[in-house]
Order: C-alpha cells, then sequence, then structure tokens
C-alpha cells in the first residue's frame, strides 16, 4: 500500500483530439506512474516516491472503440460506410463491448494511481458513476446504475430505459485507463450503426435529446466545470489545473 496518498489531480482540457493520440497520451502517463511504483519496490517504505495522478476532457472526432471483451459483430457499419460517415475503428485494451465517440460528447479520461485513493476496482467504477449522476442532477435529470451494467442510465427497469453515459475502464497495477463518454450535444445517428455496449433492447441518450435543446458553447464548458467540482468531492481528491 503506498504510505505517501497523493490526492492530488492534475487536470487537463485536451479540447478537441483524435482517439489514438489521447490514448498513447494516456499510455505514457500511466507508464510513468507504473515506473515510480516499480522504482518504490527496491526502497524502504519512507524513501518512496510519491506517484502522481491526472484527468483528462477531452472530444473525439467520430470514432468506434472495441474492447478486448468486445464482439466485432456488434459493429454493424462496414469500411466503406464508415469513410461514408467520416469515422474511424479502433480496437482498445479497456474492458466493455463497443461504444462511439464524438463531437458534442465529453470523455473523461482518469489515470489515477487507486493506492493513493482506495484499491477497490468495484469502487472506483461506482465513484465514476456518481460523479455524472451529480453532474446530470444539476440538470434535472434523475441518473441511476443499471444492475448488472455500467455507466449512468436514465429510467431503469423501464422499457424506455437509456443509457446517458458509457464506461469502460483498465486497471494496471492498481494505475486506471480509460473512462467514461458523456453524451451532451452528441449526433445520436451515429449509434445506429453499433449495438451499443454490445446491449441490443436498450436505447442511449444525450442531454439535448432530454432537454430537447442544444447546449451552448459556454454551457459546455459549465458541464466540464461541473463533472470537475463532482470528480474532486466524490474522490475526495484536490484538482488542479496543469500549467
Amino acid at each position: 500500500m503506498n504510505t505517501h496518498q497523493n490526492k492530488v489531480v492534475e487536470f487537463e482540457d485536451l479540447g478537441i483530439k483524435e482517439y489514438q493520440p489521447s490514448w498513447d497520451y494516456q499510455e505514457k502517463l500511466m507508464k510513468d506512474i507504473i515506473d515510480i511504483k516499480v522504482k518504490n519496490r527496491d526502497l524502504p517504505a519512507e524513501q518512496h516516491l510519491t506517484t502522481p495522478n491526472h484527468f483528462l476532457l477531452v472530444e473525439h472526432p467520430h470514432v468506434y472503440t472495441l474492447g478486448k471483451s468486445g464482439h466485432e459483430e456488434n459493429m454493424l457499419a462496414g469500411i466503406d460506410k464508415l469513410k461514408e460517415i467520416d469515422a474511424t475503428f479502433v480496437k482498445v485494451n479497456r474492458g466493455g463491448d463497443i461504444t462511439y465517440h464524438g463531437y458534442g460528447q465529453i470523455v473523461g479520461y482518469p489515470v489515477l494511481d487507486l493506492e493513493n485513493f482506495f484499491t477497490d476496482i468495484h469502487k472506483y467504477m461506482r465513484n465514476l458513476e456518481e460523479v455524472i449522476i451529480r453532474t446530470i442532477a444539476e440538470y434535472g435529470l434523475n441518473g441511476e446504475r443499471s444492475p448488472g451494467e455500467t455507466g449512468v442510465w436514465l429510467d431503469v427497469g423501464k422499457p424506455y430505459a437509456r443509457k446517458i453515459c458509457a464506461m469502460g475502464v483498465k486497471a494496471s497495477r492498481w494505475v486506471t485507463l480509460h473512462g467514461f463518454a458523456l453524451n451532451i450535444n452528441t449526433d445520436m445517428r451515429y449509434f445506429e450503426y453499433i449495438i451499443p455496449c454490445g446491449i441490443k433492447d436498450k436505447q442511449v441518450t444525450s442531454l439535448k435529446r432530454e432537454l430537447e435543446r442544444d447546449l451552448t458553447p459556454e454551457e459546455m464548458e459549465d458541464i466540464k466545470a461541473k463533472i470537475r467540482k463532482h470528480f474532486a468531492d466524490v474522490f475526495e481528491a484536490e484538482l488542479v489545473v496543469k500549467a
């Protein structure tokens, strides 16, 4: 266990960034943390180096990503269709099945050393869900968890249950990768080309669809600020903006 728990989280807003370089950046941050942890194994506890934590927010151009346990048959569009809709397809090393990222969707990537917080992946997932539940509550939406499924849902248990936020994470040596995707002004037509998260009988939705209006760029920034606030509260962390 980390004897020097560091609950400072360095925050970065990457703006609009392609998926692959964003993933590569996460992988680098993760490797840097793991390298410190490996060094610490050979040091007495009082000499342990502190591991950093990171939290990235980003918007991706149209992309479909398939988790390592996912099924390619849940990708309904072929190469020609992907070109036509200006989207790419990437296989990734997170848990979960297929999902879509695109403009108008806020994607969050916490790269945390969970030994700075708690060593419990289940709790970590529930905490991420709680951040989103608290965020959308500020817009009058009652986000819920759906038993046996990750992410944040509306009207759980009803025929019109729908997912507003997808989640998929990976952890190595208690360092997290990947995260959540919250639909704001997302073009929902892009979900028609996949079976989202491999779940055939559930719908997806967005803040725009639920509020029946576009959210302004200023409101998008406000949502990011709310996510940051709730993230700090739920994880009992101190967020500092990367210099």
